[in-house]
């Protein structure tokens, strides 16, 4: 894979996302399902997405004891998606235990990604709220060290944190960046932010993109627009 653009499918249901999907003649885009739409349709709206030939980047965030959340991507392994997720907080005990559950017996699995601190989250919040005193740019470092010492793949960061992420884990490692906005458009709830362009220069591997795209006048011109500044 390569650097791509994710369309965060925050909807309801299943018709308001395919009926989104549908603005999309001939074009593919990578989609993240989140849990609002998974909660709302179920594992079918994965398989109905994923039959329409999108990526899909499965957003459910697991944390859980490791013995559950090996078991519970074990069954999200089925359903054939691109890219799942958990928050690093769980402990590398759980981050590989979750990468036993999504291998499948031929060895073949999707990629695996921890979450490292949301991008809502500031270092007042972090420690006012989680008690956790030491500098953000630091916890999400480690968050991310230990994601690579479990054997995942990459990490979901703000698109600030890329470049030492990649200093730190490795090139190689993926930097999948939520909390992008374009230069003209509102922050929203998000506390660390940046435009697709620069996301570019800073080496996100991925953005995901939601609001900024799903309630444009436009969606489609809206996401060509990022492609053009993320991708080129």
């Amino acid at each position: 894979m390569g650097k791509d653009v994710i369309v965060a499918c925050d909807f309801d249901s299943a018709e308001k996302t395919l009926a989104f999907l549908d603005n999309f003649k001939g074009r593919k885009p990578f989609v993240k399902i989140g849990m609002e739409l998974f909660y709302a349709a179920g594992p079918q709206i994965v398989r109905d997405i994923k039959a329409r030939g999108h990526k899909i980047f499965l957003d459910l965030k697991l944390h859980d004891i490791p013995n559950t959340v090996k078991k519970a991507m074990a069954v999200l392994s089925g359903l054939d998606v691109d890219i799942c997720n958990l928050h690093a907080g769980g402990t590398v005990a759980m981050m590989q235990a979750a990468l036993e559950g999504l291998t499948r017996p031929d060895g073949t699995r999707p990629l695996l990604i921890a979450v490292t601190m949301l991008t809502s989250t500031d270092q007042a919040a972090m420690e006012n709220d989680l008690w956790i005193e030491k500098p953000l740019p630091e916890v999400v470092m480690h968050y991310a060290e230990n994601a690579k010492k479990a054997g995942l793949d990459g990490v979901v960061c703000s698109p600030l944190e890329s470049p030492v992420v990649h200093e730190r884990c490795g090139a190689e490692f993926l930097t999948v960046t939520p909390g992008v906005r374009f230069a003209d458009g509102a922050v929203g709830d998000q506390k660390r932010v940046t435009t697709p362009a620069r996301a570019k220069e800073l080496g996100s591997d991925y953005i995901v993109v939601g609001r900024p795209i799903t309630q444009a006048e436009d969606p489609v011109a809206a996401y060509e627009r990022c492609v053009a500044e993320f991708v080129g």
